[in-house]
């Protein structure tokens, strides 16, 4: 495999929380980054990224033309791409009883179809490197229930269904896939009442850590999912 330096990554929703943890890990790691935000001018510049590691792509989730664009501008700026990071998601209070179709469908369209349709457009040049690895930031709602909000459940364990479904349609030609299945973490989308303390959930930056773990594996010693948890908690 390619060293860092000489990879090619791209990742969404990488403005805030955790995917501005991930693509700072990356950063500091030496890989080259496409990534893809709602609004570039949002990407915090403190500390700055290298710019000429660095791309910035206005990427809309819900915009299914948009995927092709950010791949190709990807492919053109570095020539090549080995790796995608699903990170960009929604998540509204919908549950059998309460919240709107319109809720529902978003995050369908986030937190599904938009991974399904990165996967599938940046597949061609995975497949080129016979080492192209795909990363889902999943969550530990893809891995049980434990309440009534149905809709981000079903959303997360359809990603947790794309993750595995990538692994068999990119095994023979090399490439990796990866869930990574957090439990609560500790960004803006953490309500207040939190029954734990904010310094004791999983943070941003652990999370990033296990990205850049599943971008290292080699070939041979492929890891489909990794539950992170703050807490004790079974997962039979």
């Amino acid at each position: 495999m390619l060293p860092p330096q000489d990879r090619v990554v791209l990742v969404s929703g990488a403005n805030r929380g955790i995917g501005y943890a991930i693509a700072r890990r990356l950063h500091d790691d030496g890989y080259q980054l496409s990534l893809g935000v709602r609004n570039p001018e949002s990407v915090p510049d403190d500390p700055p990224f290298e710019d000429q590691r660095v791309q910035i792509v206005a990427y809309e989730a819900r915009e299914v033309a948009a995927t092709e664009r950010w791949a190709e501008a990807a492919f053109r700026r570095f020539g090549r791409i080995d790796a995608l990071v699903n990170n960009a998601s929604v998540n509204h209070w919908v549950s059998i009883e309460e919240g709107s179709v319109e809720e529902l469908d978003e995050m369908w369209e986030v937190n599904v179809r938009a991974p399904f349709l990165l996967t599938r457009a940046v597949f061609p040049y995975l497949k080129r490197t016979r080492h192209g690895r795909v990363v889902n930031i999943a969550s530990l709602s893809g891995k049980r229930v434990k309440s009534p909000l149905a809709g981000y459940f079903m959303s997360k364990f359809a990603l947790v269904a794309l993750n595995h479904s990538t692994r068999y349609a990119g095994w023979e030609h090399g490439i990796r896939a990866t869930a990574v299945c957090p439990g609560t973490v500790n960004t803006e989308m953490v309500r207040e009442e939190m029954p734990i303390p904010r310094a004791d959930l999983v943070q941003p930056d652990d999370v990033a850590r296990l990205v850049a773990l599943a971008l290292s594996m080699p070939n041979n010693a492929t890891v489909s999912e990794i539950p992170v948890n703050c807490m004790l908690e079974s997962l039979a």
